[in-house]
């Protein structure tokens, strides 16, 4: 009788749980990074509130649930209940790894981890959010509190907090919030530099009108009033200069940008407003120049995007947007909050074609070797293995990046 085959050393497959604001970010921003856990073995689920990008996710083989989260509640009963509901999802699902996007999520997911007993907490931020960057009353009053709360969600052995830039990660070890050692710096959420091209149609050889586009969601604080402010002095000049705004205001931001003023810019008529853009290498690929005058982020997608398709690149010097941008390299860096000086950029560029050519071919190479998706799958993936090291995630991944 043939003996039995001996399965108590095949270990089972890592179960990760992606939780995020919206179903929207995790669609458009996180696919990449759960299909490569997925392709590595692991079990991979989705949690977010509510939205039509749910179906999409199931769509790509994934389950996801809603979870009952409203990004601007304030209401104390509300919250409590959003805890619970998390913490019985851990209970249930037991992932070996809960992977937090955002700061709220990541004091609610990591709260809810820790009550669970989940074992390797993951948060990552994209900037230090509305509560810890806004002079607003609301949000100095909020501050304190969101700090305890967070310092008890990422603290722990098995916890680790993924940052963008250098910037953010001084700031998280400076408040005390973490452990330098458990603070790990992932440049952005990468793109897949293959699906974006340099266009063929060099400004410098066609004498075309120049399109300078602005791609973000509609929020004051990622410059948008001064794109605009650009846009009006530019086009006021006599200047043929396309200006196009693709994005759509985000009613769970405080600084959403309103409606009534949306339609005020369109009768205006100095930028076209193109909303919502879901084909991002098109839209870069009819863009000669890409302007995000943003106070403070991560490292911007849209930037990273930009420079994939080898567009030179105006942006506030600031954190995150510095290290997509070296200034005079491969774009122009201009104060924060100034109209004036990004006008004088944006026009430098559009009146100078061979300058936005070399600009722009040194945006592709520093794509390629700093921001492919490739690249930070594999850093992320290996922050997994540091948290669950039992090799429950192949690492072909991890050693081919």
């Amino acid at each position: 009788m043939p003996e039995a085959a001996d399965t108590s050393a095949v270990p089972r497959p890592l179960r990760v749980l992606l939780f995020a604001n919206t179903e929207w970010y995790l669609f458009n921003f996180r696919l990449a990074l759960a299909k490569a856990a997925r392709a590595e073995g692991a079990e991979v689920m989705m949690a977010s509130p509510p939205g039509p990008y749910g179906e999409k996710l199931r769509a790509e083989g994934f389950r996801w649930v809603s979870v009952p989260m409203v990004r601007r509640s304030l209401n104390p009963m509300r919250e409590v209940f959003v805890l619970w509901a998390l913490w019985r999802l851990y209970r249930r699902e037991k992932p070996d790894i809960a992977h937090h996007f955002t700061i709220k999520c990541v004091v609610y997911g990591g709260l809810a981890a820790k009550l669970a007993g989940t074992r390797g907490v993951v948060g990552a931020v994209t900037g230090m959010g509305y509560v810890f960057s806004s002079k607003e009353l609301i949000a100095r009053r909020l501050r304190p509190l969101v700090r305890r709360l967070l310092r008890f969600a990422i603290s722990g052995r098995q916890s680790r907090l993924i940052v963008q830039n250098p910037d953010d990660r001084r700031a998280v070890v400076d408040a005390g919030l973490m452990d330098a050692s458990h603070v790990r710096l992932i440049a952005g959420s990468g793109v897949d530099t293959q699906r974006y091209h340099p266009r063929s149609d060099a400004l410098c050889a066609s004498g075309r009108t120049p399109s300078v586009v602005f791609a973000a969601r509609l929020l004051w604080d990622k410059g948008v009033a001064e794109f605009v402010r650009a846009a009006q002095v530019l086009r006021a000049e006599g200047l043929d200069i396309q200006f196009l705004v693709a994005g759509e205001p985000d009613e769970g931001n405080p600084a959403s940008v309103p409606e009534e003023q949306l339609t005020a810019w369109r009768e205006e008529g100095s930028v076209r407003l193109l909303g919502h853009v879901q084909d991002m290498p098109a839209l870069m690929a009819t863009a000669d120049v890409v302007v995000l005058p943003s106070y403070r982020e991560g490292v911007p997608r849209s930037l990273i995007e930009a420079a994939a398709a080898g567009l030179p690149i105006v942006t506030t010097d600031v954190p995150g947007c510095r290290e997509v941008v070296e200034d005079g390299v491969n774009g122009i860096l201009v104060p924060v909050r100034d109209a004036a000086a990004l006008t004088t950029a944006i026009r430098k560029l559009a009146l100078d074609p061979s300058l936005a050519s070399r600009m722009g071919a040194a945006s592709r190479q520093k794509a390629l070797a700093q921001f492919d998706e490739r690249i930070v799958l594999a850093n992320t993936l290996a922050v997994y293995r540091e948290l669950v090291p039992e090799g429950r995630i192949a690492d072909s991944l991890i050693t081919a990046g």
